[in-house]
């Protein structure tokens, strides 16, 4: 397993995190946070990069699962999708794979959850096309 789920698109930039919003919230997710990473870093240090927007998803029982298991898991959350543009336009779509960064907690009550959050992060990924 690898710490991500990708998959290319065949949408804009714009509309992939359009599509990518609804899906979330078809499997329990809001996003809580958005990063436009080209615009902080040319604003931070005026470097020009390629679009790369980081979701910040939470599906709020979930979450409060895994906070109810272990207290300190809230510097893992929330779960990040990621949306970036690529060499020639081509658009691609990651997220976070739970079950490989819950194996750095080490703690088994966590393991429902993750799989479950898993599962649904991989859905979103296989919706897209």
């Amino acid at each position: 397993m690898t710490y991500h789920n990708s998959k290319t698109v065949t949408t804009s930039f714009e509309e992939t995190i359009e599509k990518v919003t609804e899906e979330l919230k078809k499997e329990g997710f809001g996003v809580l946070t958005e990063i436009d990473v080209k615009e902080t870093l040319k604003k931070k240090l005026d470097v020009d990069f390629r679009k790369y927007r980081i979701l910040g998803a939470c599906n709020p029982p979930l979450a409060y699962k895994a906070l109810s298991e272990e207290e300190n898991i809230g510097v893992m959350l929330p779960c990040n999708v990621i949306v970036q543009e690529k060499e020639g336009g081509v658009v691609q779509v990651s997220a976070i794979n739970p079950m490989e960064s819950m194996k750095a907690v080490a703690n088994p009550n966590l393991e429902e959850v993750a799989s479950t959050v898993s599962s649904k992060l991989a859905k979103v990924i296989e919706n897209l096309k």
